[in-house]
This record gives structure tokens, C-alpha cells and sequence, in this order.
């Protein structure tokens, strides 16, 4: 059966016959474009957003440099047009500066965004590179304008860290433990160079070609020192400078623990409201675990958000008990899971013994007391013990203590730690809300803005470069959320 298509004289070969193919325009055909660079950007596009937002700011007043334009010497780029290509290569990927550059001559939008103009590579470096404060202050004008639009619920908000890769390979940090382990390797790899020059010498009038020559063995022992030479002045610097570890491409960045192992890295800390997942406060730190962050982030996030109570939700991670009691301090109740040591060699955990506050006792699973007995330091941190007195012929003990008698440890701040567990037992909701909240914009950065990983180095510049992706994920939700009329709206 013959498929016959409507006519149409687009749907046509070059000898006339009907094709069912969508045809394209003739290049060598005169078109006539629109008069205005303008008409190619339409009223919903996020560039308007973008420069409607920078066009607001008092950019003298958040410290740019060259602000105000200078009586002498070449005329500068004016800073709000830096500033708009920043913003507008990080909305859409594109943050290294030769890519911006090449996008500033080809792309439409920023075209019409930069008026037309297209910095060099090393002009849009630099501008980032020479106002990193600024910048930084640039994203907290954007959490002003999230607050001005009601945009944060201001009631609870989830505080979690993740990794994002540092510009510096493993090869380049060090440690005391592998600069031991190299330093070894470099004077065994000696030995066995001396005792094949030893050799080499005792063969000096023979012609061997497959082994190497005395001379080729001398220049290998000789650069075999001048790097066991390198590492020994790295261990000199760990051992004068107090520090676990180096890096010498990124001397900010550490090695740490993630899910494909270990890399170079630094531990991105946010604090993020429940209403719409967008972040409200966020910091960059080169501390490998999140164990002293909670009160720093969840006080900070209080702050901005301009509330007397908050709720703050974590993982077990931020499980400490002085740092709890810190945001208690400031009104801020925190709900996190608690940690179980559980049994060990089969005997009963401490969670298993019940403390009675008001005889200050514990009550085993035995029924008996144990009494407070003195108190001490572990880990620089205040304990008091707890010590049974009736384990002798107890039916129990095999279950309990392999000791003459049963202790118990308790923190001199646990009372903490209970009412923790009392807050999570009231509303146990609130964990489930964390992974939800947290995982939602670190998730959206790393794999679909494809920013999980550093191209500045040192971490007053990474923070610089964290402000403005979070600013830009904040963005992206309110984009959603509101739509780019209502945003340029709310700007006034």
C-alpha cells in the first residue's frame, strides 16, 4: 500500500518528488533576523533574572573592585557584567574562564546578557580571583532575597557535610605514615642499585647490553636520594607545623574518607529549610568528619533565617553531646539518632542498664544498683563512674562483666543526650524528614549541575566557589518554584 503524505512544498526533494521528512532552509537563502538582540531572549528566561538581580546590587558597597570607573589608564570591564557571566556560566555548568570566554562570543544569552562584549580568559579569571569576598557576599544578598519572598519556613532545618574533590591528586599527599613507608621503599630501591653497581664494576671489562651501565645506575641512586631528600623535608614540615597530613597542590585540601575510598578533599557542611529544600547557610571545612559542626552550622542557619526557636535534624554523625548542648543554649532543639555501642564479647551494653535520676543510680538487668563511685576525664571530655557491689553470685554476671564487678561510664553532660532521645521518641517524623532534605541539593550539585568538585584552590577561594553554586541551586529552585516574572517582580 502506497503512503501518501500531504502536500507540502517543504516535504519536497530536489527533483520535486514528496518526501515525509521535516526540511530545513536553504543556507545560501537571505533571511532577515530581528532588528534587536533583545527579541531573541524571551520574557521568561532566566538571563533576565540574572540581570535584573546584579542590577540591584550596590556593588561599591559589597567591595567590588572598580566599582566606580578610574580617571586613568585602559577602561575596565564593569564588574556587574563579570559578575553576570559568572552567574550565568555556573546556572548552566560552565564555570571554567576559558569557557566562558568561548561562550561569550558564540552564545545568544550571553550576548544579550553581556552586551555583546566577550572578556579574555584571564580577565574573567582574575575578577573572580580578586574578589572573593564580594562574591561571597553576593550569594548572601540572594538568601536576603529568598527571605524577603517567604520563601524558608524558618522551623526546621537538617544539617549534613559531603565530600567534593579537591584540585589535588592522592600523589601529591602526604602523611607521616606514607612518607615513612616511601622513604623505606627509596632506601631499598638503593641497595639494590649499590649492589648492582658492585656488580657492574666486577664485569667492567664484559659486554652485557641487557643490563644497565654503571653510569645509568649512579644517575638512578643519585635521583633516588634527591627524592628521599623531598620527603624528608616533608616530614620535617608535618613535624614542625603540627599537621596530620600535606598537600602541596591545594595546601588547604585533605585527604578523607568517601564512599570509592579515599581522596583529596574538602567537607562541605550545609543547613537546609524544610519548606522548599533550599539552602539556607553553608560552609566549607577541611575537618574529615562532621563531629564539631552542628552547633557552628545550626546557630548560623538560626541567624539568617532571624528566628528565636529552631529545629535542627542530623545523622549520627553530629551525635555529641557538648555540641547539642550548645544549641540548646541557643534555642535550637536538635533530633538526631542515637548511638548504641551494643553488646561486646556478649556481655550486657550500658544501654541495657537503667539510670535513675533522682537516687543518681543504675539499675542493672539484675535489679541491683550501681552507685556513683568518683569521676574522671576520658578523651578530654568529663565522666563519671558507677560501680555494682553485689556481682558476687550473681546469676547474671557471665552475661555482664568478666571484671570482679560491673562499671558503668556516664558523661558528665548525658542529661543532654536524654532529652535527645526524649525530643526523637515525641516526634520520630522529623529523622525521616533529614535524608530527603539534605540529599536533595547535594544530589542536584553533584550530578545534575555537575559541580562536586573544585577548580580553585586553597579554601578561602573554594569557599568563594561553593557561595556561588549554592546561590545558583538556590536559583534554580526558586525558579521553579516562583517562575522568572514573579522573581523579577519581588526584586522590586
Amino acid at each position: 500500500m502506497e503512503v501518501i503524505f500531504p502536500y507540502d512544498s517543504c516535504n519536497k526533494d530536489k527533483g520535486g518528488k514528496q518526501v515525509g521528512y521535516i526540511e530545513g532552509m536553504d543556507r545560501r537563502q537571505s533571511v532577515a533576523f530581528p532588528s534587536y538582540l533583545d527579541d531573541y531572549v524571551t520574557e521568561d528566561n532566566p538571563v533576565r533574572f540574572v540581570d535584573a538581580f546584579v542590577e540591584g546590587l550596590d556593588l561599591a558597597a559589597l567591595g567590588f573592585e572598580r566599582s566606580e570607573p578610574q580617571d586613568r589608564g585602559r577602561p575596565a570591564y564593569r564588574p556587574g557584567l563579570l559578575l553576570r557571566l559568572y552567574v550565568y556560566g555556573y546556572l548552566n555548568n560552565i564555570r571554567s574562564s576559558r569557557k566562558l570566554e568561548r561562550e561569550a562570543n558564540r552564545n545568544i544569552e550571553l550576548m544579550w546578557l553581556m552586551e555583546r562584549l566577550a572578556p579574555d580568559h584571564k580577565t574573567i579569571a582574575n575578577f573572580r580571583k580578586d574578589n572573593l569576598e564580594p562574591i561571597k557576599s553576593t550569594c548572601r544578598q540572594f538568601t536576603t532575597v529568598c527571605k524577603k519572598m517567604n520563601l524558608f519556613g524558618g522551623e526546621l532545618v537538617a544539617v549534613d557535610g559531603s565530600k567534593f574533590k579537591a584540585d589535588n591528586s592522592r600523589e601529591r599527599n602526604f602523611d607521616k605514615k606514607k612518607l615513612e613507608k616511601l622513604i623505606r621503599l627509596a632506601d631499598e630501591r638503593i641497595d639494590d642499585y649499590l649492589a648492582e653497581l658492585d656488580e657492574a664494576d666486577k664485569r667492567e671489562d664484559e659486554t652485557e647490553t641487557n643490563k644497565p651501565t654503571a653510569q645509568e645506575l649512579k644517575e638512578k641512586i643519585d635521583e633516588l636520594k634527591k627524592r628521599k631528600k623531598r620527603h624528608e623535608q616533608r616530614q620535617k614540615k608535618l613535624a614542625e607545623g603540627g599537621e596530620t597530613q600535606i598537600s602541596e597542590t591545594d595546601p588547604d585540601a585533605r585527604l578523607m574518607k568517601v564512599k570509592q575510598g579515599r581522596e583529596v578533599s574538602y567537607n562541605v557542611q550545609i543547613a537546609v529549610d524544610s519548606l522548599h529544600k533550599l539552602v539556607v547557610d553553608h560552609e566549607v571545612t577541611n575537618e574529615g568528619d562532621d563531629h564539631n559542626q552542628l552547633a557552628n552550622m545550626a546557630c548560623k542557619a538560626k541567624q539568617t533565617l532571624g528566628v528565636e526557636q529552631l529545629d535542627a535534624v542530623v545523622d549520627k554523625g553530629y551525635y555529641d553531646s557538648d555540641e547539642i548542648r550548645k544549641c540548646e543554649e541557643n534555642e535550637i532543639a536538635v533530633y538526631v539518632k542515637r548511638r548504641t555501642a551494643g553488646r561486646q564479647h556478649g556481655v550486657f551494653s550500658s544501654e541495657e542498664f537503667t539510670y535513675i535520676a533522682e537516687q543518681d543510680v543504675y539499675r542493672c538487668p539484675a535489679g541491683e544498683q550501681l552507685r556513683y563511685r568518683g569521676k574522671g576525664k576520658e578523651k578530654g571530655r568529663g565522666v563519671k563512674y558507677y560501680i555494682a557491689s553485689a556481682c558476687t553470685g550473681c546469676v547474671l554476671k557471665s552475661k555482664c562483666t568478666r571484671a570482679a564487678f560491673r562499671q558503668i561510664k556516664r558523661l558528665m553532660d548525658a542529661e543532654v543526650l536524654e532529652r535527645v532521645a526524649a525530643r526523637v521518641r515525641a516526634g520520630p517524623k522529623k529523622l525521616q524528614l533529614r535524608k530527603e532534605l539534605v540529599e536533595h541539593p547535594f544530589g542536584t550539585i553533584k550530578r545534575a549541575m555537575g559541580q562536586g568538585y573544585f577548580l580553585m584552590r586553597g579554601k578561602q577561594k573554594v569557599s568563594t566557589e561553593m557561595s556561588i553554586t549554592i546561590m545558583v541551586y538556590n536559583m534554580k529552585r526558586v525558579m521553579n518554584i516562583m517562575g522568572i516574572e514573579k522573581m523579577i517582580e519581588a526584586l522590586g
